[in-house]
């Protein structure tokens, strides 16, 4: 029995929305295509700056590329002036985007003491200028992702997704905390539901999703019409896969053989060195590997040593002499 029914957004059918969150730092090209071959109903880019992306920085292009696998696209978009993220989402519509998403959830705080991301929370006038401008720029369908209020005394998530409806947006994303928890405590999956109620809209429950268990008590707390996946991706771009099976009443695949994992980590750290370069790669990289390793027999050990690599061939070299050393016996490596 399916869990979970297909969604629309705009022209975009999402067959099964369990969608990968754009989380910034992360979610580039390499991971999100990993992500959308073991299936992903949607994948999200990282948050980019609408001044950025105007300006075409390096940093921006480089977070706006996709893969042709990867389509229809999802580019999300932060800022606090309504023009200039008018004028982004244009930019972006132009480039071939099929969706833009509204990120008025970020609670970090270069980006909140810029008065975007999460703080147009606390001003919901400004939030209504920036979705009005957004929609009207755009023949494309345009999503909002959010957080519960800015603290547990401003819940004001359900006030601010029927002002995104009546504005023209098509979807809804709650993470179920407030700004003020950044990360701490846990997702109030059962508040999503006061979002649903007070909107005809899809909505999306986010936050601290990291299993198929999880997946599936976050729908029923909250009565959205699917879940996003952030940090329980981090170093399982098959677990939204997984989930997509569980929800649509078919078993789950195993995860890949320490094998198959072997032969991911390598192909995404080359697709890392190629999007970003011999430096900013090897750099960017150490985490993914420090995800993709944890709970392996000394990962420790070869996290501290890895992370004081700079050549990207020896740090490919240690990748193999890790997993080779824990494999045994030999196992069927990934298909290509």
């Amino acid at each position: 029995m399916s869990l979970i029914s297909p969604i629309q957004i705009g022209p975009n059918r999402i067959d099964v929305p369990v969608i990968l969150a754009p989380m910034t730092g992360v979610t580039d090209m390499p991971f999100r295509t990993l992500v959308k071959r073991f299936g992903a109903g949607l994948t999200v880019t990282e948050m980019i700056a609408s001044e950025a992306m105007i300006r075409e920085t390096r940093q921006s292009i480089q977070k706006a590329a996709w893969h042709p696998s990867e389509e229809p696209v999802s580019m999300q978009l932060a800022g606090c002036e309504p023009e200039r993220m008018a004028e982004a989402a244009k930019l972006n519509e132009q480039k071939g985007a099929a969706i833009i998403d509204i990120n008025m959830g970020c609670p970090v705080k270069k980006v909140v003491n810029g008065h975007a991301g999460s703080s147009l929370m606390r001003d919901l006038p400004l939030a209504t200028q920036l979705i009005r401008a957004t929609v009207k720029a755009v023949k494309l369908p345009v999503t909002l992702k959010m957080r519960m209020g800015w603290d547990h005394n401003s819940l004001n998530a359900p006030e601010l997704a029927r002002i995104a409806e009546g504005e023209g947006v098509h979807l809804i994303t709650v993470h179920g905390r407030t700004r003020c928890q950044l990360y701490s405590g846990t997702a109030d999956w059962a508040f999503v539901r006061k979002v649903k109620d007070a909107i005809r809209l899809p909505v999306i429950v986010n936050g601290d999703i990291c299993s198929i268990d999880d997946a599936k008590t976050a729908l029923a707390q909250s009565g959205a019409d699917g879940v996003m996946i952030g940090r329980g991706a981090y170093g399982k771009p098959w677990l939204i896969g997984q989930v997509m099976a569980a929800l649509t009443g078919h078993e789950a695949p195993a995860d890949p053989t320490l094998a198959q994992q072997h032969a991911i980590v390598r192909e995404h750290y080359q697709m890392m060195l190629a999007l970003y370069s011999e430096l900013n790669g090897v750099n960017l990289a150490r985490k993914h590997l420090g995800w993709y390793t944890k709970g392996l027999y000394d990962s420790a050990t070869f996290r501290n040593a890895v992370n004081q690599v700079t050549d990207s061939a020896t740090v490919l070299a240690m990748i193999d002499r890790f997993y080779e050393e824990r494999l045994g016996q030999s196992e069927p490596a990934l298909a290509a």
